[in-house]
């Protein structure tokens, strides 16, 4: 068996923890035969120096509510991560936060790095595994994240921190490389960043100049430290990864600093200690083959034949590190917290609800029901109304627009409301600017803080943002992204702002509650199914343009929103011989098709389908009574590709919808040109039913 006494050489005992880091990421890729072995090999010093001397975190409680948060940015160095939650000792903990005496990673995870189902996958994914705190892969997202945890920091310690008790005092490190820096999200981020003087803020820029195809000179040579210094961020250079006492030094400058952001470049050498590789973009995005893997061991003075080896007083280290220093700052923090909670106990409650994602008493209370109006209003007017009533109820509920709040209503105009502006940080409504991916990215940092936050643009933009939709639906996490100006309905703007494809598109991410109400009283109803929705994003898609106010005496109560898709007036005797089906402002046009039909004696069926993922969750009893497979005269109408109708239309049906992009014209020309209106679905009834 290998032990300490067979190394070759006997370094100090940082060094000694500095190359177990680098040896398990090195041994993890080998057997794996897939990874990125560099960058955790150049960067195993400055996460060494981060995480024993700095981060505030104690590995036996990795949710503590004021720890500071670590995201790995250059999330392909997942390596890096593991390792450091393996050795820091980082518990685990279960889907109900309850914290497990198991390890976070064990060495059998380590092990089964990138294989089917392991905790150790090739990015780090802050669903599966504990201590990763966003799952980063595409690159700017991570420290898109961590401008929103730095938000919600500032936020949190505004509104709950009190004279002698400053509960909330985390900061926020996310080491990123070239590739987050180049990203244009990334850029959104830093400028957002500096704007606000986030000065709980700190990115550790991997220097390294290489990329995946080679030398970064290839086709990056900017200054960045003087673009970040443009941004109004405090820059600061460490010459060499390895000098542990420059990076403490800056580090400390970090922690120093209350009017900026910070950003911490330090000069790698990936792959280091890989004699023919280090430096090489090979090192970056492939395992070192067996030979390299011995020579590196070598050159750290490792046992050349060990595998996942970790030295006698590691582990030890470790703990006495930040296992201990940890321990006391979360020890202390608890008995202030205890002494907080007797002299404010209402904001206590209010942390417990927000940590268990949990809404308070009575949180709907308030909801306007909107009466029957034939001139109605837009979906984005009575979206403004309700989520006022769901902010005043619920404290931390905070967000803005893309720099379109009093277009897409959603500025929160209650008294208490107010806005965060740079070091005025209690104010719910953010500012993001015209930035739609750093919103997004910022939108989900804040929701993986506890808050529950909401980003809000034109739907056609959401395409700039759809990363971030993406990554909370595989976070799990109910970020909400409010979408207005939703269809050709924009009118004169023309093509560049009417969404087409955007519903299909959307429609078919795994893990997305989206829904399109149909009138104001299905926007309350979506708003108490967001609210409540707590395992994965949402989005609220809405209209420009005004809509009719349906009359619930005579047709079915908005409250079957909650089911995705339900009767929203049925045939006489419950037997239509045809069924019309919609979403949004179309939805009026098969109640007034309706009437037409009906004088002509034909039976109707109307179906409202604010959201296709919630209709299919129901049972299928519940569907085939919405949809009887026996009435195959179907016909389904929605400004927008039809593509996925024809699963609820099915081959006998007809779908009214777009099959090209818009125009700029007044929106009733628009409706003439492209067929929308009820006389095309009266026509296509009679076409269905062969009259």
């Amino acid at each position: 068996m290998v032990t300490e006494q067979t190394l070759e050489k006997h370094p100090s005992l940082e060094t000694l923890c500095i190359n177990t880091i680098r040896t398990l990421a090195i041994d993890a890729v080998q057997k794996a035969n897939s990874g990125h072995p560099g960058a955790p090999m150049g960067l195993a010093p400055v996460m060494f120096s981060l995480w024993q001397y700095f981060l505030k975190y104690d590995p036996a409680d990795p949710k503590w509510l004021n720890r500071d948060r670590f995201v790995l940015s250059a999330g392909h160095a997942s390596m890096l991560l593991y390792a450091t939650l393996h050795l820091a000792g980082v518990k685990d903990v279960d889907k109900k936060g309850n914290v497990l005496q198991t390890p976070a990673i064990s060495m059998e995870d380590i092990k089964k790095f990138r294989q089917l189902d392991s905790k150790t996958p090739g990015h780090p994914e802050s669903h599966m595994t504990t201590g990763v705190e966003t799952t980063t892969g595409p690159l700017g997202q991570g420290i898109g994240n961590s401008v929103g945890m730095a938000i919600a920091g500032k936020w949190l310690g505004a509104n709950f921190n009190r004279p002698g008790f400053e509960i909330f005092d985390f900061r926020v490190y996310s080491i990123c490389g070239d590739g987050d820096i180049m990203e244009g999200v990334g850029a959104e981020a830093a400028s957002l960043a500096g704007h606000l003087r986030l000065s709980n803020l700190c990115w550790i820029y991997d220097n390294n100049r290489v990329t995946l195809d080679g030398p970064a000179s290839w086709s990056f040579d900017e200054d960045v430290m003087t673009r970040f210094v443009g941004y109004g961020w405090n820059v600061h250079r460490v010459a060499d990864a390895n000098d542990l006492m420059m990076l403490s030094r800056g580090y400390k400058k970090f922690q120093q600093t209350t009017d900026a952001p910070t950003l911490l470049v330090v000069d790698s050498h990936i792959g280091y200690g890989s004699p023919h590789k280090q430096d090489s973009y090979e090192a970056h995005g492939e395992p070192l083959g067996e030979e390299e893997v011995k020579l590196a061991k070598k050159a750290y003075g490792w046992p050349e034949d060990s595998q996942f080896y970790v030295p006698d007083g590691v582990y030890q280290a470790f703990q006495d590190g930040v296992g201990s220093r940890g321990a006391n700052e979360r020890g202390k923090w608890l008995k202030l917290f205890a002494e907080y909670g007797k002299q404010f106990p209402e904001l206590v409650e209010e942390l417990k609800l927000m940590q268990k994602c949990q809404l308070p008493k009575d949180w709907d209370k308030k909801f306007p029901e909107f009466p029957a109006d034939a001139k109605g209003m837009a979906t984005r007017e009575s979206s403004g109304k309700v989520l006022n009533a769901l902010a005043e109820a619920v404290p931390w509920v905070v967000g803005g627009s893309a720099d379109l709040a009093k277009s897409n209503k959603t500025n929160l105009t209650f008294k208490s409301a107010g806005d965060f502006f740079p070091n005025e940080y209690q104010g719910r409504n953010i500012h993001f600017g015209v930035r739609e991916h750093a919103m997004g990215a910022a939108v989900n940092g804040m929701t993986l803080t506890g808050l529950r936050a909401f980003g809000a643009t034109f739907f056609n933009f959401s395409d700039y943002m759809r990363a971030s939709i993406r990554l909370a639906a595989l976070m799990e996490v109910p970020s909400l992204f409010v979408f207005t100006h939703d269809s050709i309905g924009v009118g004169e703007d023309g093509p560049t702002h009417q969404p087409v494809e955007q519903l299909a598109s959307l429609r078919a991410m795994p893990n997305l509650l989206l829904i399109r109400p149909g009138d104001a009283n299905e926007v309350t109803e979506a708003y108490k199914v967001i609210a409540q929705h707590t395992s994965g994003p949402a989005c609220l898609v809405l209209s420009r343009q005004a809509m009719p106010t349906l009359d619930r005496t005579k047709y079915a109560s908005a409250e079957g929103v909650a089911k995705g898709g339900y009767i929203l007036l049925d045939a006489e005797g419950g037997k239509p011989d045809v069924i019309l089906m919609a979403s949004g402002s179309e939805v009026q046009h098969c109640v007034a098709a309706a009437e037409t039909l009906k004088a002509e004696g034909i039976k109707v069926r109307i179906v409202s389908m604010p959201s296709w993922s919630l209709f299919e969750l129901q049972d299928a009893k519940y569907r085939e009574s919405v949809l009887p497979a026996s009435v195959t005269a179907r016909v389904s109408i929605e400004m927008a590709a039809t593509l996925g109708w024809d699963r609820y239309v099915g081959p006998k049906g007809k779908i009214i919808g777009m099959h090209s992009f818009g125009s700029s014209a007044p929106l009733k020309d628009l409706l003439k040109k492209f067929g929308f209106g009820p006389e095309q679905v009266v026509a296509a009834v009679k076409e269905v039913l062969g009259k």
